[in-house]
């Protein structure tokens, strides 16, 4: 039996406390190599502060934090030369060029052959045109991708992504998930990543991670955070025909059964019980005119935890 790959990031009991309040409580997951790990969580939940911790910039009160097997606080600069940070609030020099915020940065990383590195990598994020400019100047979308460029001098296997599409427009948002998820597949990099965009985190990330009040609430894959929604799939379907005879067909199976206006008739069931009730319509002696399947989402899951005291049904 083989054993299996240390994870690229450790978190053990991770905690952090401003005075009395505990912004993060005793938290502990792990990345492994390749993956996309999404962190999520209302406002205040503590994502930004285990965030700062993960890249160094704010110290735990409590926990660890291993990369790579080594301890961040006690090997801190080579932990750091493979791994960055990616944000759109994480703003460059704005006074300066973007060529010359590059340089400053691939130097700090002892980047080899920094001009080199730095023209290659322009051209493939589509930038080579910006690098005389002032990094004020520059668009919001212009300014992810030079951050991104920012977050891969260095060769990064480990990449924390603070909401990277925050502010974009969704054609240079698309564009931005559809790098990551190259740069993922062709690095076999491995992300942390922020988001309020929750149809971004299904696309993108292998497991999720919910944080309310600086602990964890959930965690699994987007599909199977969706299962344990409460109330499960609604399946809408209009239909020409005795609304009796729907009802009476659905019945015998089905618990959450109603009507609509305009003989439309709403199923609330498992997902895997969905063809099962469409089946069980067209044989009702009906003429089925629409059908309309809506699957929970990561948006509801969100809700759920964000209004439901921090707690998944």
């Amino acid at each position: 039996m083989c054993a299996l790959a240390e994870p690229v990031l450790q978190v053990e009991r991770l905690t952090k406390l401003y005075g009395a309040f505990r912004a993060v409580d005793g938290i502990s997951f792990q990345l492994q190599k390749g993956q996309i790990l999404g962190l999520l969580g209302p406002n205040g939940a503590g994502k930004t502060t285990t965030i700062q911790m993960l890249v160094g910039i704010t110290l735990p009160d409590a926990g660890s934090i291993h990369y790579f097997g080594m301890d961040l606080h006690q090997r801190r600069e080579a932990c750091l030369q493979r791994v960055n940070f990616a944000s759109s609030y994480n703003m460059l020099q704005n006074r300066i060029t973007v060529w010359e915020n590059l340089i400053v940065y691939a130097r700090l990383y002892q980047v080899h052959k920094p001009e080199t590195k730095i023209k290659d990598m322009g051209e493939y994020f589509g930038i080579t045109r910006l690098m005389d400019q002032r990094f004020m100047t520059l668009s919001a979308g212009q300014k992810t991708r030079v951050n991104l460029v920012k977050a891969l001098l260095n060769d990064p296997e480990v990449i924390l992504m603070d909401e990277p599409t925050a502010s974009l427009d969704p054609d240079i948002a698309d564009r931005t998930l559809s790098l990551i998820e190259s740069l993922r597949e062709s690095r076999e990099l491995s992300i942390v990543y922020t988001s309020h965009q929750m149809d971004e985190v299904t696309r993108i990330c292998d497991e999720v991670i919910f944080l309310d009040r600086g602990h964890i609430v959930a965690q699994d894959s987007p599909a199977g955070l969706t299962q344990r929604i409460a109330g499960g799939t609604r399946v809408h379907v209009r239909f020409d025909g005795q609304s009796r005879d729907v009802m009476s067909a659905l019945a015998p199976r089905f618990d959450d059964v109603a009507l609509s206006g305009n003989n439309m008739v709403v199923v609330t069931t498992q997902e895997h019980q969905v063809p099962r009730a469409i089946y069980d319509i067209g044989n009702a002696g009906v003429h089925v005119l629409e059908i309309d399947i809506q699957k929970p989402t990561l948006e509801d899951v969100f809700l759920q935890i964000a209004r439901g005291n921090g707690h998944l049904n």
